[in-house]
C-alpha cells in the first residue's frame, strides 16, 4: 500500500545524475490528490482555470481536478474513451478518442468539432496522444490499442498502419510511418526536434528532426528495455519526463537529459502513463498512474 513519504527530501523522488539535483526540491514530496481511476491518462492544465484535466479511459469519462478546493468531479461522461489531451494555442481542448477513432476539439461553447477520423478514407485507428506545435498544427499518434477489444473502446478491425499525423485546416498527412505502435509525443522547447515512444517491442523513444511540415533523421533516443515508455513532456531545460512502467523500482516517471542520458527518477506504485507540468508557475507536475492522480513540486517549468 503506497503511503506519502513523511521524511524529507522524498526518498521516491531519485537523483541518478548530478544533473538532476537542480530540478529535485528538499522540500517537496509526492502527493496523491485522487484515487479512483481505472486507467488514468492524458492529463492537460487550464491555468486559466487553475484546474486539471484527465482521462479515465476504461471509465469512459474525463475528470477535473480544482486546483483551488482539491475537488475532483467528471468533466465529461461519455467521453467517447477519450485518451490524450492537450490545448491549442486558443485554449481550447484537444482530444483523442477510442470510441470515435477520432481526434476532437472542443469549442468555447461546449460543442465538439472532429479534426479527424479518416485517411485516405480509412477510418484511423484510436488516437492516443496528441500535441500542438505553436503555428497551430496538431500532431497525433494512432496506434491500434483502442480497437483490440471493448475495455477501452470498440473491438474492430485496424484499417490503416500506425502513423503519426500532423493535421492543420488544410487536411491530414503522415509525418512518419517508422514507428510500430507510437505512443507518447511531444515537441523540444525549441520545436526543432520531436520526440514519439515506441510500444511495440523492442520499446524506445525516438527523436525525429523538425523540417518543415515533418519529420526527417529519426534516430532512436533511448532504448528503454527494461522500461516501457508512454506519455512525456519537455521541461524549459528540453529534459524529457517520460512516463515509465516495467514493474517495482521502474514504475513512474523516467527523466532523460538532452542527450538521452537518464538523470533522475521519480517512483510511483503503479506504471506512470501520462503526465503534464501546471501550477501557477507551470511547475508542479501532474502524473497519471494506473488508479490514481499524482503531483510533485520541481524545479524547472514545462516547455
Amino acid at each position: 500500500m503506497w503511503q506519502p513519504s513523511e521524511i524529507y527530501p522524498d526518498p521516491s523522488v531519485e537523483s541518478l545524475d548530478p544533473r538532476f539535483d537542480t530540478y529535485r526540491l528538499s522540500l517537496a514530496a509526492v502527493e496523491r490528490l485522487y484515487e479512483g481511476t481505472r486507467w488514468g491518462e492524458g492529463p492537460v492544465w487550464f491555468g486559466d482555470g487553475r484546474y486539471l484535466l484527465w482521462s479515465d479511459i476504461p471509465n469512459d469519462r474525463i475528470l477535473r481536478w480544482d486546483e483551488e478546493t482539491g475537488v475532483v468531479s467528471i468533466f465529461r461522461k461519455p467521453s467517447d474513451f477519450g485518451n490524450g489531451n492537450t490545448r491549442d494555442r486558443q485554449g481550447r481542448l484537444i482530444s483523442c478518442q477510442h470510441g470515435t477513432r477520432s481526434v476532437t476539439r472542443t469549442e468555447y461553447d461546449g460543442t465538439i468539432t472532429t479534426l479527424a477520423s479518416q485517411y485516405k478514407g480509412k477510418r484511423l485507428n484510436s488516437p492516443n496522444d496528441v500535441t500542438v506545435k505553436s503555428d497551430g498544427s496538431v500532431w497525433f499518434t494512432d496506434p491500434p490499442f483502442g480497437i483490440l477489444g471493448d475495455y477501452e473502446g470498440h473491438r474492430a478491425e485496424p484499417e490503416l498502419p500506425t502513423n503519426v499525423y500532423r493535421w492543420t485546416e488544410a487536411g491530414l498527412s503522415v509525418v512518419t510511418d517508422a514507428i510500430d505502435r507510437p505512443n507518447g509525443i511531444c515537441f523540444s522547447p525549441d520545436e526543432r526536434l520531436c520526440y514519439i515512444a515506441q510500444s511495440a517491442e523492442p520499446k524506445r523513444i525516438w527523436v525525429f528532426e523538425v523540417v518543415g511540415d515533418g519529420l526527417t533523421n529519426g534516430r532512436v533516443f533511448v532504448e528503454c528495455a527494461p522500461g516501457q515508455p508512454d506519455g512525456f513532456r519537455c521541461d524549459e531545460d528540453g529534459n524529457l519526463w517520460c512516463g515509465w512502467g516495467g514493474g517495482p523500482g521502474l514504475n513512474g516517471v523516467r527523466v532523460f537529459a538532452p542527450d538521452g542520458t537518464v538523470i533522475g527518477h521519480i517512483h510511483l506504485p503503479n506504471r506512470c502513463a501520462n503526465l503534464v507540468f501546471g501550477g501557477r508557475a507551470r511547475n508542479r507536475l501532474f502524473m497519471t498512474a494506473g488508479q490514481s492522480l499524482f503531483a510533485l513540486y520541481v524545479n524547472t517549468r514545462g516547455a
